[in-house]
């Protein structure tokens, strides 16, 4: 009788003794977790994940009374981050929309579960991808999108909303708004200075962040009080770190100098004290930067390394390669004194890095790559940024911050984005190394969690193999 109760109370546990767990799409267990926020690694976590969303973090014995999973992943000696957010990338070229829109794999296949446009001339396409991708419609990263940026009359730039007064920028706002884009994007090639002005002002009256870059005739803090959220470009800032900035810039206006001139007249005025203080007050502001050194630095040492065995280049289509050449035959008529200048200016730009951290500026993780940028690769880009940041000042911990911290704060998207904790989002990154040792350690990818579906490395190489056999079938 005994035995027949034992018996049963075997059965019994087999049928129903897990009753009580919950199954869950994905387990990930017996991993080193990288708390960017912190600066620190938590060991030995189990990480469960439901759908898009981590559910659980913590110890796995106490993890698995709650919780089981058809598909569970040893993350032994493996370290898991937040994947990255590239905020600053390009996708235009209207007779190139399918090869911008291969793009969309390879950013994730390389760890970048979101990024920032910051316009282009095929803004309804970006905005379906948007869309789509939103909807689990079309595979990519999460877009957030300016549409076409705000510019003057005749600008050189394609595809922009060309304004002349103020009854122009109502309109241009009015069709932003219809569009639904995430932020406003305003550049300077032929804006006048005061419209630029007005656009910042009533770009922020209807609740938009606004970014872009600045006009050379007046100071970088005018335009940071009327409200500009971030500036795009690092090499702007030059003329907040200079003593004769008042100066400088009048001279611009009254068309007495050059742009090389004023910008030799900017890095050889560097003064560290006045930078200092004029980046605080930019931090008071609330306007932050997104450096995009990479394509900076790309475009200075062309005549050191012309990237033009670079293996990466089999992922991109044939004719968005071939928008990379104007800037590089700019670059081949330059002199021995213009490739001086080149590196000079861009050394004088990538050490303003760490004062604008210590001076509290939020800075933002953005490539500047995609279409026209010459070997500003997207995906590889932003790993290549976080290194240049680490380069020039920052720690790893600092660089990742921008990236995966700061972008998402950007979008007030803190809540779901930053960490890896319950409730948020799983948007992973699974490591071999620690990247808080070594910033480079943000390449070493055994696998991405994209909304929650876990890719390992066999099947990220065969995403990218996809991708380079669709460009071998391109003209």
């Amino acid at each position: 009788m005994k035995k027949i109760k034992l018996t049963f109370l075997f059965a019994w546990l087999l049928m129903y003794g897990n009753a009580q767990t919950k199954e869950v799409s994905l387990i990930i267990e017996h991993v080193n977790i990288v708390d960017v926020l912190n600066n620190a690694i938590i060991p030995n976590q189990t990480i469960c994940i439901d759908g898009e969303v981590i559910v659980a973090v913590g110890n796995r014995k106490e993890i698995t009374k709650k919780f089981s999973s058809p598909q569970i992943i040893d993350g032994k000696d493996k370290f898991i981050m937040p994947s990255l957010w590239d905020m600053h990338v390009h996708f235009g070229g209207d007779t190139l929309i399918e090869e911008n829109k291969m793009l969309l794999p390879l950013y994730v296949a390389m760890g970048v579960s979101h990024v920032r446009d910051c316009a282009g001339d095929i803004s309804l396409s970006v905005l379906q991808w948007k869309k789509e991708i939103a909807e689990n419609r079309l595979f990519g990263p999460t877009i957030f999108t300016s549409g076409p940026k705000i510019e003057g009359m005749q600008s050189i730039w394609p595809g922009d909303l060309e304004i002349a007064d103020e009854a122009g920028l109502v309109k241009a706002l009015d069709s932003l708004q219809r569009l639904k884009v995430d932020f406003v994007k305003i550049t300077d090639n032929t804006l006048d200075p005061e419209l630029f002005l007005k656009s910042i002002q009533a770009s922020k009256e209807r609740g938009f962040k606004v970014t872009g870059h600045i006009p050379a005739t007046k100071n970088v803090e005018l335009f940071s009080r009327a409200g500009l959220s971030a500036i795009e470009h690092i090499g702007y800032l030059l003329r907040s770190a200079s003593a004769d900035e008042d100066q400088i810039t009048q001279l611009r206006a009254a068309g007495k100098i050059t742009a090389r001139e004023a910008s030799e007249r900017y890095i050889n005025s560097f003064d560290s004290v006045i930078a200092m203080n004029k980046f605080r007050q930019l931090a008071l502001n609330g306007t932050g930067v997104v450096p995009t050194i990479n394509g900076s630095q790309i475009t200075a040492y062309l005549d050191v390394d012309n990237h033009l065995h670079d293996d990466y280049l089999k992922y991109l289509g044939p004719a968005l390669k071939r928008t990379y050449d104007w800037r590089v035959q700019r670059a081949a008529k330059d002199n021995k004194e213009a490739i001086d200048f080149r590196h000079k200016n861009f050394q004088a730009s990538a050490r303003l890095l760490p004062l604008l951290y210590q001076a509290g500026v939020t800075i933002l993780a953005g490539t500047d790559a995609g279409y026209l940028n010459s070997f500003n690769y997207p995906g590889l880009g932003i790993h290549q940024e976080l290194a240049i940041m680490v380069k020039y000042g920052l720690t790893p911990q600092q660089a990742l911050a921008c990236s995966v911290i700061n972008g998402p704060a950007f979008f007030q998207q803190s809540d779901s984005y930053g960490s890896v904790a319950e409730n948020k989002m799983a948007d992973l990154l699974l490591l071999h190394k620690n990247p808080l040792l070594a910033i480079e350690n943000t390449q070493s990818i055994d696998a991405v969690v994209r909304k929650g579906t876990y890719m390992n490395r066999k099947q990220l190489d065969a995403m990218l193999q996809s991708i380079e056999d669709e460009v071998k079938k391109l003209k």
